[in-house]
């Protein structure tokens, strides 16, 4: 493997714990600065506006070497999780957020681009899913990790890690990788021109509401898990572990799968397994040993469509391919915030824990259907058997 990789994905593995981490830590929170669980939701909302806000500015970048872009955006990774583990209160801290994601989309979106690069030929959906590697390899061990720290000292701790992993990332990045190529400047206007076709429009949507429905679910598993399926809270560190397996072996199933058959296709495939698994966790979730499978199933194929859909959009962006891959995250992030918010909106009215699942499922639905339609125009018609 190569090491520009590597180091592309400790970039990613950093967001993922800043991103992922709160599902984990989101009681101890609202605890310590003394607001509800459905507000501590909105810090989830406020790290994936900083995402969508963040990405577009890749524009004003476009001519600055790829590189740089990194590096400087790693630099905000930094900033963004310290001021988040120093915030007074619960105001300071959703701006925190907000500031920790602006580099999330607009990281991945560079990266990728530039993984594609470093790529041997055939093996861009390989090189891309290393990338996203690193976003797995949080949930498996970042984020138990952080999980940890939270419980046993303190939620600052883990923002702390991140913001001094962050230099490690800037180390790593200006070590092992090299300058590569820019991309063609097509100015300002031709940045967005690939918008003009349903292709990319078809995923952006089908990314944004199929995560949506991932995290009305996901987004509140930790009191799931101890008032529904009856864990308790020690063990969550434990049970995120397996949550991390899943996403682990979903992007290697993802990655591997999309460079032999077709990205949407696999795409296709995970988003309708979502939507089922989402209406078995709402019926089911009651039985601890069916809520953890069904958990570690939904993040398993959560994360088989994230290389996928980064490199079908970079596909179908040409002339803006750094917008059109900081897109995916920008949707993904979207989703996000309305599933932490729509999520929420049953645990306000007093709801049962397993009540946002139900609530994703539609979600999803309207996910797999994107994915359909965008399968059997763009790309079934070009299958060799």
């Amino acid at each position: 493997m190569k090491k520009s990789l590597i180091a592309l994905a400790f970039g990613t593995l950093g967001l993922g714990i800043a991103e992922f981490v709160m599902m984990g830590i989101l009681p101890d929170i609202a605890s310590d600065l003394n607001i509800s669980i459905a507000q501590a939701g909105h810090l989830i909302s406020a790290y994936a506006l900083g995402v969508c806000v963040g990405a577009p500015m890749l524009i004003l970048a476009r001519k600055h070497p790829l590189k740089h872009i990194l590096l400087v955006l790693t630099s905000i990774i930094m900033i963004g999780n310290i001021c988040a583990a120093l915030s007074p209160n619960y105001i300071f801290m959703i701006f925190s957020r907000f500031i920790s994601g602006l580099p999330h989309g607009a990281y991945f979106g560079v990266a990728s681009i530039v993984a594609e690069k470093l790529a041997d030929k055939g093996k861009g959906s390989e090189a891309v899913s290393i990338i996203v590697a690193g976003m797995t390899i949080a949930n498996l061990f970042g984020v138990p990790l952080g999980t940890s720290l939270s419980t046993a000292i303190s939620w600052r701790m883990t923002f702390l890690l991140v913001g001094f992993w962050g230099i490690i990332i800037f180390y790593y990045i200006w070590r092992w990788v090299p300058e590569v190529e820019n991309i063609k400047d097509t100015g300002f206007k031709g940045q967005f021109h690939f918008l003009k076709s349903p292709a990319p429009w078809l995923l952006i949507f089908a990314t944004m509401l199929g995560n949506g429905g991932v995290f009305c679910w996901y987004s509140y598993i930790n009191p799931l898990l101890t008032n529904v399926a009856g864990f308790s809270p020690h063990s969550i560190t434990l049970l995120m572990v397996f949550a991390g397996f899943g996403m682990v072996v979903g992007n290697l199933m993802g990655g591997k799968f999309s460079d032999h058959y077709t990205p949407g296709r696999v795409a296709a495939f995970a988003q309708g397994c979502i939507c089922i698994i989402l209406l078995l966790i709402f019926l089911l979730s009651n039985i601890s040993w069916l809520a953890v499978l069904l958990m570690c199933l939904c993040t398993t194929c959560l994360f088989a469509l994230s290389s996928p859909q980064q490199i079908l959009l970079i596909r179908h962006s040409k002339g803006g391919e750094m917008l059109g891959a900081a897109s995916v995250q920008v949707a993904f992030n979207l989703g996000n915030a309305i599933g932490a918010y729509c999520g929420g909106l049953p645990l306000q009215a007093g709801m049962g824990y397993q009540y946002p699942a139900l609530v994703g499922a539609p979600f999803a639905l309207i996910g797999f259907t994107l994915l359909t339609i965008f399968y059997r125009k763009y790309e079934k018609k070009t299958l060799k058997f």
